[in-house]
């Protein structure tokens, strides 16, 4: 497990999946917004689940997250596009929504910092997200990231193309914090 202020990264638990699906895929809107991939419906009784990480490519390390005061499932975290020849990976975090707005997810992103930087021992890691996330926008900066590209309507989202950002950080500009 790996700790931070406010949250700690755990291992995905099958007591997990159902919360995640219910309340991070079940909103269509945000799930839309957060994946590359078009929403689809899915069977709670299907065994092709996007939260199950059974049999996961080298290139994906997903977590639970857990709010550590109240000790409950806050969200999911992941680095994907992990590169190990070229020493780089994404992170994206997905915070349920009785925990948004919290500040956690400062704390989320220091955590996978950490996990990508010293663990895995990672040079570069980016957070791309919708140009209108104003709050993982400002999680990215508060994390130490550095505003790099806005892609001009390059994501088609809930019929319209909008502009992404890419943000970057690399491991020597990584301060490491308490939680990281």
């Amino acid at each position: 497990m790996l700790r931070g202020e406010r949250v700690a990264l755990r291992a995905r638990q099958a007591s997990d999946l159902p919360v995640l699906m219910a309340e991070l895929y079940g909103d269509v809107a945000a799930r839309s917004g957060a994946s590359s991939r078009p929403w689809v419906p899915i069977s709670p009784s299907s065994r092709k689940q996007p939260y199950d990480v059974e049999d996961l490519p080298d290139s994906l390390a997903c977590f639970s997250v857990v709010e550590l005061e109240r000790e409950q499932l806050a969200g999911e975290s992941l680095l994907w596009g992990i590169d190990m020849h070229n020493r780089l990976a994404h992170l994206g975090l997905s915070i349920r929504p009785a925990f948004r707005g919290q500040g956690l997810a400062v704390d989320i992103v220091r955590v996978l910092c950490h996990y990508g930087f010293v663990v895995r021992g990672l040079n570069r890691l980016q957070i791309d997200t919708l140009a209108d996330n104003e709050a993982m926008c400002r999680t990215a900066l508060a994390g130490g990231f550095t505003l790099e590209a806005t892609l001009r309507r390059s994501a088609w989202v809930m019929g319209e193309f909008v502009d992404e950002v890419a943000f970057g950080l690399l491991a020597s500009e990584w301060t490491a914090t308490p939680s990281g």
